[in-house]
């Protein structure tokens, strides 16, 4: 894969993370950390840092997520998310995304369990990884990685077996290949109060990296499970999207899924 190197070009800075590098246990193991990059939790955008035309009163705006978000903190609690996607083909501006699922890092920030892709286009030049992470740690690759491609069908899948413990499943249902991670975090549990379907403009050395265009990503098949047997698709979650300068995402849910446009 050529992420690495594509991702280097496009950085906003070069500075190291300071994440925690111990406490973190993963098996059957063998993934690395993808070298100076992680997500972020929800960076929201106060109100009046938008020009009236974007103040809608029933969208979040956030420099870092597109997406949907369920918040039930502290009514309820989620231990499953799913979503399936196909795989875009970016295209300029030169810039990165990662389009994942996960629990936690809106209204609980401490800790964030999840799983998906980055991508980067870089002067007609494509590359894509899988990866997983468990913030405040860096994002690791997985002990087996797949090929990914453009078209290709994704269903990924987070499940915290406990606040301290989870699986990370990624599936490539084009090819029925997959790869999975059982991750351990004793020092940064969950709350288990967000549910969400995301594309981020993610982190690098301690700032975002230019956002691609993206085109269109649509979560299909898109659920999250609470602890009291409960399930919820997207249709009637709080609606994000990414405003940096400009509202630069149109997001729409409908039931069992939602739409993430570039525009």
């Amino acid at each position: 894969m050529i992420f690495k190197s594509l991702l280097a070009s496009l950085l906003l800075a070069s500075a190291a993370f300071a994440a925690p590098s111990s406490g973190l246990v993963a098996t059957p193991g063998g993934g690395k950390p993808l070298a100076n990059r992680q997500g972020k939790p929800l960076q929201r955008l106060k109100n009046t840092d938008l020009s009236p035309a974007t103040n809608v009163s029933n969208i979040v705006y956030s420099s870092n997520w597109a997406g949907a978000v369920w918040d039930t903190y502290p009514s309820g609690s989620f231990y499953k998310v799913t979503g399936t996607f196909t795989v875009p083909t970016p295209t300029a501006p030169n810039g990165c995304a990662s389009i994942w699922v996960g629990i936690d890092g809106a209204t609980c920030q401490t800790a964030i369990l999840q799983t998906g892709i980055d991508f980067c286009y870089s002067n007609g030049a494509i590359s894509y990884d899988t990866w997983w992470e468990w913030f405040p740690y860096v994002a690791y690759e997985y002990g087996a990685p797949i090929a990914i491609a453009p078209g290709n069908v994704i269903r990924v899948t987070v499940t915290a077996t406990s606040t301290t413990t989870g699986i990370a499943l990624l599936e490539n249902l084009s090819t029925g290949q997959y790869e999975e991670e059982s991750i351990s975090a004793p020092s940064y549990p969950l709350c288990e109060a967000d549910a969400e379907w995301i594309v981020e403009d993610f982190s690098s050395g301690g700032s975002l990296v230019p956002l691609c265009n993206f085109g269109t990503v649509t979560f299909t098949n898109a659920y999250a499970y609470l602890n009291n047997g409960g399930v919820l698709s997207p249709l009637g979650a709080d609606i994000y999207e990414i405003y940096q300068g400009g509202v630069l995402t149109s997001v729409s849910e409908f039931s069992g899924g939602v739409t993430i446009q570039y525009i």
